[in-house]
């Protein structure tokens, strides 16, 4: 059976980046896994900033929408739909000055929809996304995840469980500055050791 991926590269190098080749190495043992039809959403082609016309056009009934406000979420539509579609997420995610680049934050403001990925209940909101696996190459110069100051990991996690993904995996290479060669052995490792069926 053919597996659906979606591939979110979150750093703004394409060359030499350590996330890309985590990412690279990922999606290589899904497909060997399983066939994957791989999806691919690069951020170093920046997304646009929410606009005050965006927003608006979000809070309209989908009925009672404009042309041009139908224009105005095109793009966050083919996002979702992205999203959507795919069975595995697989993201890279460099820390960038103790968050996530904001990048990673424009591609989350135009996924994170009410009523579309997720909706408000009397209890509170409640995810759409159920019954996706995501997997995250995190790659850092000297934050190391789940400090007081990774402010990246946690947030991804949030955010993916507030949408209604619980199954969320880390892979860190973290601390590349001072021991680059030892943290990245070990990210490939915990890569090697993914079991991609589960």
């Amino acid at each position: 059976m053919t597996v659906n991926v979606l591939r979110i590269d979150g750093s703004a190098r394409t060359t030499g980046s350590v996330t890309r080749d985590l990412t690279d190495r990922i999606i290589e043992k899904i497909d060997a896994a399983q066939p994957a039809v791989v999806v691919t959403r690069d951020l170093s082609n920046p997304l646009p900033l929410l606009t005050e016309s965006w927003v608006g056009a979000n809070f309209t009934a989908p009925d009672e929408r404009s042309e041009s406000q139908n224009e105005e979420l095109a793009l966050s539509d083919t996002l979702v739909s992205e999203l959507t579609d795919a069975d595995i997420v697989v993201i890279g995610l460099p820390i960038y000055n103790f968050g996530v680049p904001a990048s990673v934050k424009a591609w989350v403001d135009l996924v994170a929809r009410a009523g579309v990925t997720f909706k408000y209940t009397e209890t509170g909101p409640v995810g759409l996304l159920e019954g996706k696996r995501v997997i995250v190459a995190v790659a850092s110069g000297g934050t190391p995840m789940g400090s007081d100051w990774d402010y990246a990991t946690n947030y991804v996690r949030h955010v993916l469980g507030f949408l209604g993904i619980e199954d969320v995996l880390f892979v860190a290479a973290d601390g590349m500055m001072t021991n680059p060669e030892e943290k990245l052995d070990e990210a490939i490792s915990a890569i090697d050791a993914i079991d991609i069926a589960a």
